[in-house]
């Protein structure tokens, strides 16, 4: 799941070239004007399964994000997969804990990091470890996406929404004092379109958010879960899982894990449609 200098060279050449992104100075005019990549993952069939005898899990991937560190020259895929429940494995009978929580897995650069979120905060919240230690080395079924088609305007993304096409988004987010710049791809949960204003605007998470301000180790150590909004080529709101205050009459009420603390970033957004236009044409007309 980490490329080398010659693999990132070989199959990045082309995204690198055309890479300006999330630096404070990048104009929207110069982000709109990025090519965007028309390859993505097909999420409806794509997994992480375990391969321990004890629990054969297969988790959906439901996120995919990509860490670029151009001055080494390596690109490192992590895996988001579906949250559940934490859970009595293949017991008799009372099948979910009673001091419950969201479990939520990220795979990545030969680590797993776990949100485990319960109602309170945690001291484990959030472990890292080596990919062995769970469920066996990982086996990864992923599939890309047959027929993408990248939607460069409103009247696309407005047809393909309504053609009921799957929509799959890439964010590309740059730091340039550290030298390290991520693609968080991910497919469209929620798509509003104003024919009104002629806006679209994309709502979904979770995700997994790389912190790019400075360098981890292990590097999965950088992501949090979050979601991603935006409705223009060129900036993304994001929103991070995070302890946040519960507050009323002015009084702290308790403190508690939620999406809290909203903020913007200069980005390159590309829309992709899996499937034909042409399909979506004929439900317009």
């Amino acid at each position: 799941m980490t490329r080398t200098r010659r693999e990132f060279l070989q199959n990045s050449a082309a995204a690198l070239a055309g890479s300006c992104l999330a630096t404070q100075g990048l104009s929207a005019a110069a982000a709109a004007g990025e090519a965007g990549t028309s390859k993505c993952l097909d999420y409806a069939r794509s997994f992480i399964c375990g391969t321990a005898s004890f629990n054969q899990v297969r988790f959906w991937v439901e996120s995919r994000t990509t860490v670029y560190d151009d001055q080494a020259g390596t690109a490192t895929d992590y895996y988001q997969c579906a949250s559940c429940k934490s859970e009595n494995t293949f017991g008799e009978k009372d099948l979910f804990l009673a001091d419950n929580y969201d479990f939520l897995p990220i795979l990545g650069g030969g680590h797993w990091l776990v949100f485990r979120r319960r109602a309170r905060i945690s001291l484990n919240y959030r472990t890292v470890c080596t990919t062995e230690k769970l469920w066996g080395e990982p086996r990864l079924l992923l599939h890309d996406a047959e027929q993408v088609q990248i939607l460069d305007s409103f009247e696309q993304i407005r047809d393909a929404t309504a053609a009921g096409l799957p929509l799959v988004t890439q964010t590309e987010i740059r730091n340039e004092q550290t030298g390290l710049r991520a693609i968080i791809e991910c497919p469209t949960k929620t798509m509003n379109v104003s024919l009104d204003k002629g806006l679209y605007q994309v709502d979904t998470g979770p995700i997994a958010y790389p912190d790019l301000s400075k360098r981890f180790d292990p590097q999965i150590d950088c992501l949090s879960v979050a979601f991603v909004a935006f409705n223009a080529p060129h900036f993304a709101d994001l929103i991070v899982e995070q302890p946040t205050a519960l507050v009323e009459d002015g009084q702290t009420k308790g403190m508690f894990y939620h999406f809290s603390a909203p903020f913007s970033l200069p980005a390159k957004n590309t829309v992709l449609a899996l499937g034909a236009l042409s399909d979506a044409s004929s439900v317009r007309a």
